[in-house]
C-alpha cells in the first residue's frame, strides 16, 4: 500500500514537473519572439535560463509550433547583445578581442595558419581585410579562427574583458554562451554557410565603435570598394 502511494506521488510530481517545464519553454519562446519583433527585453534571465539549460527542448518546441529552430539561436544572440551592450562599450578597447570565422575569407586568400588562427595581411579582398586594420587601429586584438578549438586557445592565452564575435546563428549563440563572462557581443553573418559567407561591414564597424567623420566620406567609399562584389551590394 505504501509503495503504491509512493509511486503514485512520484508520478504526480513527474507530471507537474513536465507541465512546468513545458510552460517555461512556451513562455521563454513567447518572450523571445517579442524581443525579435518589438525589440523589447522582458525577463531576460528566465529566457537565458531556458536557452542555456533547455536548449534542445526549446529547439524541438519551436519546430513543433512551426517556427524555424534558428530563431532560438537568434533570440539568444539578441538577448546577450542587449544585456551586455553598455558593459561592452564601457570596457577599454585594449581589453577587447574581435573574432572572425575563416569562412569570411576571399576564396583565393593566401594567408597562412598558425596556432592562433589565420594570419591576415589586410589585403582588402574580403570584409576581414576591411575591418581588421580599423579594429586594430582603435585597440582591438583580432583573430580569424577555423573552429572552436582555436577559440579555446585564444581564451587561455589572452587577457581580455570583452569579445565581439561574428558567425552564423547557431555558432554565434553557442560561442556567446560559452564566453558569457566576457560581456560578449555578436554580429550575425548576412550570408551563412561554410564558404563565401558575408557580413555587413558597417554593422561591425559600428559595433566596435569605429566611426568615420564627414570629411572622410571619400576615403570610406574607397575602402569599402576593396570588398568583393557581394559585400559591396550589402553595403549599398
Amino acid at each position: 500500500m505504501f509503495s503504491e502511494n509512493l509511486f503514485q506521488a512520484i508520478g504526480q510530481i513527474a507530471i507537474i514537473l513536465l507541465i512546468s517545464l513545458i510552460i517555461i519553454l512556451i513562455i521563454s519562446l513567447i518572450l523571445g519572439i517579442i524581443l525579435l519583433k518589438r525589440d523589447t527585453l522582458i525577463f531576460p534571465k528566465l529566457v537565458l535560463f531556458a536557452l542555456d539549460f533547455l536548449y534542445s527542448p526549446l529547439k524541438k518546441l519551436s519546430k513543433v509550433l512551426g517556427f524555424d529552430d534558428i530563431m532560438v539561436d537568434h533570440i539568444g544572440v539578441e538577448i546577450r547583445n542587449q544585456i551586455n551592450k553598455n558593459k561592452f562599450k564601457d570596457i577599454d578597447n585594449k581589453k577587447k578581442i574581435l573574432v572572425f570565422p575563416h569562412c569570411l575569407r576571399d576564396p583565393n586568400c593566401e594567408a597562412p595558419l598558425n596556432e592562433t588562427g589565420i594570419l591576415c595581411n589586410n589585403c582588402g579582398k574580403c570584409a576581414i581585410g576591411v575591418i581588421k586594420p580599423k579594429a586594430e587601429e582603435i585597440g582591438y586584438k583580432v583573430f580569424i579562427v577555423p573552429g572552436s578549438t582555436f577559440v579555446n586557445k585564444i581564451v587561455k592565452e589572452n587577457d581580455f574583458d570583452a569579445v565581439l564575435g561574428i558567425a552564423c546563428y547557431e555558432d554565434l549563440n553557442k560561442s556567446m554562451t560559452k564566453l558569457s563572462n566576457f560581456n560578449p557581443q555578436g554580429v550575425l553573418l548576412s550570408r551563412s554557410g561554410c564558404f563565401k559567407t558575408a557580413v555587413d561591414v558597417k554593422t561591425v564597424l559600428n559595433k566596435i565603435g569605429y566611426y568615420y567623420d564627414n570629411d572622410l566620406n571619400t576615403k570610406k567609399t574607397e575602402i569599402f570598394n576593396t570588398c568583393s562584389k557581394e559585400d559591396n551590394k550589402l553595403l549599398k
